[in-house]
């Protein structure tokens, strides 16, 4: 028997709110990093032509600044707790991040979680190239989230996040969690921490007689 659960990553799992705009702080482009998000949330540019706008803007930089930035972020009160009871619960664990594959993969590897999907800068000897492989857009989870659910026939699937980005997943869960949610957005559940989501889904395993 198999369960699945779907998790956000920035604002989630780990002390992160955007790797796209921390980068940009880190390399001094976020004046221009936010003309090119207020371009794509006035529907101007669509999200592939932002994503190559923005890793545009880091060109020349090596992959050594961005994991130094990557390996320093922290996880949220709870995360590995929240993934060892997962994982002792028979639940295949994926990350959808519409975020960078440097932090995504990190956290993926060390938490041992099954799927991680996000958005790939690519590299060539070590260096930013300006391209990217823009694997997940503002849409594109939920369809992510339905093709996972195609291939594992889970009896329960969850979708945990806090961003309107999460919304497509919610639909395509059995049960939504929201975690400290952006405005506008809400869950079945609404909470402030994962020991929380932890207890959510203990009751939906009791409930279930497993």
């Amino acid at each position: 028997m198999v369960r699945l659960i779907a998790f956000d990553l920035e604002g989630t799992l780990v002390k992160s709110i955007s790797s796209w705009v921390e980068l940009h702080k880190k390399f001094g482009t976020w004046e221009k990093g936010k003309e090119y998000a207020e371009l794509f949330f006035a529907g101007k540019i669509d999200y592939v032509k932002w994503a190559e706008l923005d890793a545009s803007l880091w060109k020349g930089h090596t992959k050594d600044e961005i994991m130094e930035w990557a390996n320093s972020v922290e996880y949220m009160d709870g995360a590995k707790e929240l993934i060892e009871f997962l994982r002792e619960n028979d639940f295949r664990i994926a990350i959808l991040s519409s975020g960078l594959m440097c932090l995504a993969g990190r956290i993926a590897k060390e938490l041992g979680v099954d799927y991680v999907f996000a958005n790939e800068l690519i590299f060539e000897n070590g260096v930013v190239t300006g391209k990217v492989n823009p694997l997940v857009d503002f849409k594109s989870k939920g369809t992510i989230l339905r093709e996972l659910k195609e291939k594992l026939r889970p009896e329960l699937t969850v979708a945990v996040g806090d961003g309107y980005n999460d919304l497509s997943m919610f639909k395509e869960a059995d049960v939504s969690i929201a975690i400290n949610p952006h405005e506008g957005v809400e869950g079945d559940h609404n909470v402030e921490s994962l020991y929380e989501v932890m207890e959510i889904v203990r009751g939906l395993i009791e409930e279930r007689g497993q």
